[in-house]
């Protein structure tokens, strides 16, 4: 089989959610595979992060916008590929195709009414280009993966005319090196950065639904109290975001105790997790939540929602709390900075739940997919 996989911005220099589990499919289909012949379709040049190999090619297509990128350089290389099938690994895909689609679909917030008009520019036009792609290649896909069982329900209420059968759920995993790290190399890397001591780590964006906005009323509250002992670090955010959003929120003296950052790559993440105290993901809304799992894969406490995915990755590894209740959030915190114990309850549990989820089996479950539309193209 030719398999063509939509992997246009695993290359970039800073990746996110997305380009993390396209780029490890891609790895363990490599490990696995030997059979089948890949073209992995990219638009950036910075960071090629995958070895081309005997049946893997890396195809460079002409770069440009994202949606000009995918409807038509994308939907020409099928054809010039003589592909058997396409993987579309971030939620779009091209409307008119040859070839059989597979569409891993994260999620379908932006199809919901969680302020998908909001955040930046570029989130919004996003937003707006998946609200016109999705609904148009969701009945035309043959398969269509998600990450969870949450969103696998949440998608098949929504389209509640696709067949039982297309919709599969595959998890997410965590990558290998979300381990625990030794103090020398935590210490190395809070240099690097020039991290405190110790500290409350979030990882968040201006995107609505990470948030921001309620963690800072949170710590807002904690620090009224006289109580926030550790500063928050936080990386990949502005300094001129952060000044705006803590003077709407009549937060200003707690600019003092938040660190930015910038962008910290992937591998440097699990020095960062083991060195904070505890590790703040308490989103409105996720289809899966992969932070959750590098944390407690680092030996870090969790304090996550209870909406959503969060639960079901989570488990009770973390503490869980209202995102739409900031008061929850700050006792919450205020519990992991005085309870020693309790922080040592959650790590050992935490070590517990990434082992559950595996991009491994998620490989061998998305190959056999591949397969089984190659046996049905081939009757």
């Amino acid at each position: 089989m030719n398999i063509g996989i939509e992997a246009q911005r695993v290359f970039r220099k800073k990746k996110h959610g997305m380009d993390m589990v396209a780029l490890q499919l891609i790895r363990h289909l490599q490990r696995i595979d030997r059979q089948n012949r890949y073209f992995i379709f990219v638009n950036e040049t910075e960071d090629p992060c995958i070895t081309p190999s005997e049946n893997f090619e890396i195809v460079y297509l002409p770069k440009s916008p994202y949606p000009i990128w995918e409807q038509y350089h994308l939907a020409k290389a099928v054809k010039t590929y003589e592909l058997d099938v396409l993987h579309c690994t971030s939620n779009t895909a091209p409307v008119n195709l040859p070839c059989p689609l597979v569409l891993t679909l994260h999620d379908i917030i932006y199809l919901e009414g969680l302020n998908w008009a909001s955040g930046t520019w570029y989130q919004r036009l996003g937003n707006a280009y998946r609200r016109w792609n999705v609904p148009h290649v969701v009945p035309k896909a043959q398969k269509i993966l998600t990450v969870s069982a949450f969103e696998q329900k949440t998608i098949a209420n929504h389209f509640n005319s696709l067949p039982k059968d297309t919709l599969e759920g595959v998890h997410n995993g965590v990558n290998e090196h979300f381990a625990p790290v030794e103090a020398e190399v935590q210490e190395k890397v809070r240099k690097k950065y020039g991290l405190p001591e110790r500290f409350i780590l979030f990882l968040g964006n201006t995107d609505p639904k990470k948030n921001l906005k309620g963690v800072l009323q949170a710590l807002n509250r904690v620090e009224k109290q006289g109580k926030l002992t550790l500063p928050l670090v936080m990386p990949d955010f502005g300094e001129e975001a952060l000044t705006g959003l803590l003077k709407s929120i009549d937060a200003s003296s707690l600019g003092k105790h938040i660190h930015l950052t910038g962008y910290i790559p992937n591998q440097d993440l699990p020095a960062i997790y083991a060195k904070a105290l505890f590790f703040l993901y308490p989103s409105i809304r996720e289809s899966f939540g992969l932070p959750i799992l590098e944390a407690m894969a680092c030996g870090c406490p969790v304090i996550s929602s209870n909406t959503s995915s969060m639960p079901e990755i989570a488990g009770d590894a973390a503490l869980l709390i209202d995102p739409f209740a900031p008061q929850d959030l700050a006792n919450a915190i205020l519990e992991l900075l005085e309870k020693p114990e309790l922080r040592q309850e959650l790590i050992e549990k935490g070590f517990q739940r990434p082992p559950l989820f595996s991009y491994e089996r998620g490989a061998e479950k998305v190959l056999s997919i591949y397969e089984g539309i190659g046996d049905y193209v081939r009757k």
